[in-house]
């Protein structure tokens, strides 16, 4: 019979005034005084064994009991295997001492053995330990019956499945793990730092052994499992930890039928560890390391980098944009492009509508706007072969995206991924996600099918003068250097074509082949050379000075 925490138990009641009143004398079985006390027996004669259930103090002074070693020792036997949660044997009626078969059997099966020394009334021992009992069990199922209205309630409301891990650590005050059928951690909470709450799950090899201490429950309804929760060791509930688990372990599984395709889980676990290495939630980069880990993006021994997916032009030819559509292809492809060996967490951007990323997840164009968080092998080819003109991992993302497009898709429509510097610890993955989020949106430096790519390797100055552009100190850098420009674009009437920013960046990505630059501002020579003129007029510099082409570059970056 196993202790069930916080129930009545063999050394509760041994505390009670009524067995103290007979001097107690443990005999045998002192590792099972935390064992669970189900109810009282008085018992006598040989029968005695076969009145129980499990789980009862057995109250006897002996009576009817054979003196004959052997038989004795069946019976001793025999009233072990019943299983009771103890015996209270009282000495003087008919045995002077406790018989040594009775002793050792009980020994053997963990069941304590108290010797009565002085005459007691059983029926007050019974009566206080009835009481006991059942006030457990009222208070159990008083217990069971507010967290089941609880979690109801959570599950009407609708309440989100981190909130719910939340009450089930609060009302269990332990921490409360949920992981997903692939191991990743869900959702988390509890008084637990990361580094002891999730060593568990971000081990990279085998998991090890959950340990016994820890209770687990499968999350799962109409035969499928969804993942486990998981209680981590804290002080006994009156409705049982399990039970509280098992509770939490149903809502959760409502939720999940009500959420078919699992969005709600597959982004939770990614969006909470944005807002960690994003907002610096975190206390050493070790401590984060776990978190990854524990939510699938191993760190040890790894390349990382930070990466954003957008699209970018018209997704759906009649309506414009379809954003779940296209956000759900853009996932599932680069998510294919990075298996097997890689690993990927995703979640939509959440910057505010002031930075380069636009609205939260969304891009100035409309589109989808994805974060990511990328780990290799150090010897996998598609960061390997970063120095290769098209890097390798575009080509692959531009392989599966062929594989998933709808043929109705608008051929002006791109998915752009910028890639940030590539590291082996966390802080530089931090820093590569950082990186190419400040950035948003630069000229590709490379292309292949849909796909463009800009990368923090080949582009360092665009990524640091964007990642620098929110000082206002370069922002008014940017607006004093380009005033002249900006306020003539923004004039009308004759001689004021709105173009000469368009002009000038175009010039300055081929400072030394202006024929080319104005096939890119799709001008003809003429005219851009007259636009060139303007400029160096408006500006009062010359183009052709090395200088001033630096200066310019830099402050059309910093504006974006």
């Amino acid at each position: 019979m196993d202790h069930a925490p916080g129930a009545f138990s063999v050394s509760d009641a041994l505390e009670l005034p009524e067995v103290l009143a007979g001097s107690p004398e443990l005999i045998a079985g002192s590792l099972g005084l935390g064992r669970s006390i189900r109810w009282a027996h008085v018992v006598a004669g040989t029968g005695a064994a076969q009145l129980l259930d499990g789980g009862e103090l057995v109250l006897t002074t002996g009576a009817g009991w054979p003196r004959d070693t052997a038989e004795l020792d069946g019976l001793a036997r025999r009233l072990a295997e019943a299983d009771p949660a103890a015996v209270i044997l009282e000495l003087g009626r008919n045995f002077d001492a406790a018989p040594a078969p009775l002793a050792a059997a009980c020994e053997a099966h963990g069941i304590p053995l108290i010797a009565l020394h002085r005459e007691v009334r059983f029926v007050q021992i019974t009566q206080r330990i009835h009481q006991r009992v059942l006030a457990d069990q009222h208070e159990a199922l008083a217990a069971r019956a507010e967290v089941h209205t609880m979690l109801t309630e959570l599950g009407l409301n609708r309440s989100p499945v981190d909130y719910v891990v939340e009450r089930l650590a609060d009302t269990l005050d332990a921490t409360v793990v949920l992981e997903d059928s692939a191991r990743r951690v869900v959702a988390w909470s509890g008084p637990d730092d990361a580094d002891s709450a999730l060593a568990h799950w971000g081990a990279t090899a085998q998991q090890p052994p959950a340990p016994a201490d820890w209770d687990r429950v499968p999350v799962e309804a109409q035969g499928r499992r969804w993942g486990r929760l998981t209680a981590l060791p804290g002080p006994p509930h009156p409705a049982g930890r399990r039970t509280v688990l098992e509770l939490g372990a149903f809502a959760l599984a409502l939720g999940r039928l009500a959420d078919p395709e699992g969005e709600q889980w597959l982004e939770l676990g990614s969006k909470r560890l944005f807002d960690v290495l994003l907002g610096g939630r975190y206390r050493r980069a070790d401590e984060l390391a776990v978190q990854l880990a524990a939510g699938g993006l191993p760190v040890e021994g790894r390349t990382l980098l930070g990466a954003t997916l957008r699209g970018i032009g018209d997704f759906d030819s009649t309506h414009g944009h379809d954003a779940p559509l296209e956000r759900a292809i853009l996932e599932t492809a680069l998510r294919r492009a990075v298996a097997p060996e890689g690993r990927v967490i995703l979640a939509p951007d959440t910057a505010d509508s002031g930075s380069p990323m636009g609205r939260a997840g969304i891009g100035d164009d409309g589109g989808p706007v994805l974060l990511a968080l990328l780990s290799f092998s150090h010897d996998d080819p598609r960061i390997a072969g970063t120095g290769e003109a098209v890097p390798p991992l575009a080509v692959r993302l531009a392989h599966e995206l062929d594989m998933l497009l709808p043929e109705t898709t608008p051929a002006v429509w791109r998915a752009h991924l910028g890639m940030g510097a590539s590291g082996t610890r966390v802080r530089s993955l931090i820093t590569s996600l950082e990186q190419v989020r400040a950035a948003g949106v630069l000229d590709p430096a490379a292309r292949t099918g849909r796909v463009s790519v800009q990368q923090a390797e080949r582009q360092p100055l665009a990524y640091l003068v964007r990642g620098l552009s929110a000082a206002p100190e370069v922002q008014e850098f940017a607006a004093e250097a380009l005033a002249p420009l900006l306020e003539h674009d923004a004039a009308s009437g004759p001689g004021h074509s709105g173009d000469l920013l368009l002009v000038l960046r175009a010039y300055l990505e081929h400072p030394t082949n202006r024929s080319l630059a104005a096939r890119r501002a799709r001008l003809s020579r003429s005219v851009f050379y007259q636009r060139l003129a303007l400029i160096e007029e408006l500006l009062g510099v010359d183009l052709a000075d090395g200088s001033v082409i630096a200066t310019l570059a830099v402050a059309l970056l910093a504006k974006g």
